[in-house]
């Protein structure tokens, strides 16, 4: 079963994220205290290890958080996912609103790393219901909203 391998937060936009034992996720805020919280369609990241790993294969050495994702994840292949689509994560619901961004040239992340793996692989959601997410916790799709 695909499952979360990290959760993490930042209080600043365009800065790795550092890891935490668990988020809360609320309704019409997405993450309290993280510097995307807020009404808008981009208020949860998500982003597949496996795209992590690719960039790990060159010898970089690459925490959780360093592409600023806040929902780390493994077996899922998230870039695949319809917008609309609908995802339990441990307790919360998210509907996924974006796939890819634009990337800051001159964010930190890229400055560390050299290249960004969240503007082709990375995932953004909002959050439909309030609930609580941890690593080990499973995420799955569970419909697709119309």
């Amino acid at each position: 079963m695909p499952s979360v391998v990290a959760v993490c937060l930042s209080e600043k936009k365009g800065t790795p994220k550092h890891p935490v034992p668990a988020l809360e996720l609320r309704l019409g805020i997405g993450i309290p205290g993280d510097a995307h919280a807020g009404p808008w369609h981009r208020q949860i990241s998500l982003l597949a290890e496996e795209s992590v790993d690719q960039m790990r294969a060159a010898g970089l050495e690459l925490p959780p958080g360093i592409f600023a994702e806040n929902i780390l994840t493994r077996g899922l292949e998230l870039k695949s996912l319809p917008v609309g689509t609908v995802l339990r994560v441990g307790t919360a619901l998210l509907a996924v609103t974006q796939i890819g961004k634009e990337c800051h040239t001159d964010c930190a992340i890229r400055q560390a790393v050299g290249r960004c793996v969240m503007p082709t692989d990375g995932i953004f959601a909002v959050v439909l219901k309030s609930g609580a997410v941890r690593p080990g916790d499973e995420i799955e799709a569970v419909e697709e909203l119309r």
